[in-house]
């Protein structure tokens, strides 16, 4: 379950790197707050999700296989606003990011940010991060809820998020920013691939 440590004063950023990497955890609003330990499920859907994702964008624009022109990765420290993060799954376009970043945290924004959610983060998730990202201005943030079967897709504005989509598992969708290609929401939910 996703709890907070908590402590007579606001944590810091430095005590936050300070913190081993095997301890997963993230500095949002002063508190150091433990990740869920994911299962097998969560882990299936973070691997999935990468490779839908991945196979069609990690590569340089205009190459074979896909679109291209993004960074994707899973689980890399990132510093937003003075709080630091470690998301499932996140992306840098690499028009805005030529190379891949080398140090530990990241401190460029992300253009796409995913979080898949369980019972035990779901209130982190789906509001403290939801909020905090926009404030960052993350472009996109996706949640993936095992819970409920579906993929919802945030898009920034001025205001707040805008929900751009909500798919359940059965749907194969095109969603922001990935839309060059159809998702279909039951793989990353972590279901099996059609043949």
């Amino acid at each position: 379950m996703s709890t907070p440590v908590r402590g007579a004063r606001p944590k810091t950023l430095e005590e936050w790197l300070a913190a081993p990497e095997s301890a997963r955890l993230e500095l949002i609003d002063g508190e150091l707050i433990e990740k869920a330990a994911p299962t097998f499920e969560h882990g299936l859907a973070q691997s999935l999700t990468a490779g839908v994702i991945a196979s069609a964008f990690h590569r340089r624009s205009g190459g074979r296989g896909g679109p291209g022109g993004w960074w994707i990765v899973t689980e890399v420290d990132i510093v937003l606003d003075g709080r630091g993060y470690r998301p499932d799954l996140l992306g840098f376009r690499r028009e805005r990011l030529p190379s891949p970043p080398t140090e530990r945290p990241v401190t460029q924004r992300p253009d796409w940010i995913c979080e898949i959610v369980s019972e035990s983060n779901r209130a982190v998730d789906t509001v403290t991060k939801l909020r905090r990202y926009h404030q960052a201005q993350v472009p996109h943030y996706w949640i993936i809820d095992q819970l409920d079967r579906t993929l919802t897709v945030y898009r920034h504005t001025a205001d707040g998020y805008l929900v751009a989509l909500r798919a359940a598992e059965h749907e194969t969708v095109r969603a922001e920013p990935f839309e060059a290609v159809e998702i279909h929401v039951g793989v990353v939910l972590g279901g099996d691939p059609a043949d």
